[in-house]
C-alpha cells in the first residue's frame, strides 16, 4: 500500500491551489471546481495534494512535514507567498519551524532531503 493522496479541508479553494500549487511546485491535474481540486507535482512524481471544500471553523486536525534542504530560504519564499509563523512552544533543540498557510491550517518546515 501507498498514500495516493492527501485530502485537505479549505474554505477557499482558488486560495489554497494558488499557495500551495507555487509553495510546493505543483500543477492542478484538471480544472478546479468549487468544492474540490487536485494538485499534482510538476515533475510527475510525488503525493497529490487534494483539496475539499469545508464550511466548518473547527480544528481540522492535519498537517503536512514539507522536507527541505534549504529550510531558511523556503521559509521566507513561504511567508512571502502569505503564510504566516505560527505561535509555537518548541522544545530544545527542535529543529522544524511551524507555519500556516493563508487559510490558517499549519504545517512544519524541516530540515532534510526533498
Amino acid at each position: 500500500m501507498k498514500i495516493g493522496a492527501i485530502v485537505w479541508g479549505v474554505k477557499d479553494i482558488k486560495k489554497s491551489v494558488a499557495f500551495w500549487s507555487q509553495a510546493l511546485d505543483y500543477t492542478t491535474a484538471y480544472e478546479p471546481g468549487e468544492d474540490f481540486a487536485m494538485l499534482i507535482p510538476k515533475t510527475g512524481e510525488g503525493i497529490t495534494l487534494s483539496f475539499n471544500r469545508v464550511t466548518s471553523d473547527k480544528a481540522r486536525r492535519h498537517h503536512m512535514d514539507i522536507y527541505s534542504s534549504s529550510p531558511k530560504e523556503d521559509i521566507e519564499r513561504l511567508l512571502n507567498l502569505g503564510a504566516t509563523l505560527a505561535k509555537w512552544n518548541y522544545h530544545e533543540g527542535e529543529d522544524y519551524t511551524v507555519l500556516k498557510d493563508p487559510e490558517g491550517n499549519p504545517f512544519c518546515i524541516i530540515p532534510g532531503e526533498e
